[in-house]
């Protein structure tokens, strides 16, 4: 095999990374938004939420082309106002990432959230506590472990993140070529052996990041479980 090109192993790595960000952020404020309310529409924006979880990645790619591209109505705007063209770049592909793996960021915040006892809170803020404060002194620490999960998954799921990419991003090597994208096309190329080095290089990210979280997970219900002793 001629000399491997680790651009697309940087270029995934910043997209799941910047990706992973914006998802943390969005899904945990959101999450604590929706979980603290009721009010009419919330089933509907909350199935919107996850809907990228059911549509074929394709699908989803397309609505982004439609948002978007050079004639979308959000792409065009941007072309217009400040000359900044989305397909076709990286920042596609953060987008793509965000979109596809804003669900598991979502469920897992939401399940944290709902899983919390609001004593706690209601406590704080009889003692005169604001709202930032109960969140950042006792939600969010008592949340952190579900909050992990979402933001680990996430950022696996942003790693491998193909079709909606590929629809919005393209490929264009040295740019968009992220690992997914370099599999495809070395298999398509007939370069088996490349194809199988970004095979191992992906699932090796991905395994030891799973295998890190199911660490983490059982040392912390050990921890629990011999305080409770």
């Amino acid at each position: 095999m001629d000399d491997v090109d680790l651009s697309p192993l940087l270029l995934s790595v910043k997209v799941a990374v910047i990706s992973t960000a914006i998802v943390f952020v969005l899904g945990v404020f959101l999450a604590h938004l929706f979980t603290k309310r009721q009010f009419f529409g919330k089933t509907i924006f909350e199935s919107l939420f996850l809907l990228p979880l059911v549509l074929p990645p394709t699908v989803v790619g397309f609505g982004l082309l439609i948002l978007f591209g050079k004639k979308g109505w959000i792409g065009s705007w941007l072309l217009e106002t400040f000359d900044i063209q989305i397909v076709f770049t990286w920042t596609a592909a953060v987008i793509a990432s965000v979109v596809v793996s804003f669900p598991l960021m979502y469920q897992s915040a939401a399940a944290a959230f709902d899983g919390l006892d609001n004593r706690l809170g209601d406590a704080a803020r009889t003692m005169g506590a604001s709202e930032w404060r109960v969140f950042r002194t006792i939600t969010f620490p008592l949340a952190w472990p579900g909050l992990l999960a979402g933001l680990v998954l996430s950022f696996a799921r942003g790693l491998g993140e193909f079709g909606a990419t590929l629809m919005l991003a393209g490929y264009i090597p040295g740019k968009t070529d992220t690992i997914p994208m370099a599999i495809y096309f070395a298999v398509e190329a007939g370069k088996m052996e490349k194809a199988t080095f970004w095979v191992v290089i992906i699932t090796a990210l991905g395994f030891s990041t799973i295998l890190w979280l199911n660490w983490w997970s059982k040392r912390n219900l050990r921890r629990f479980a011999s305080e409770k002793r």
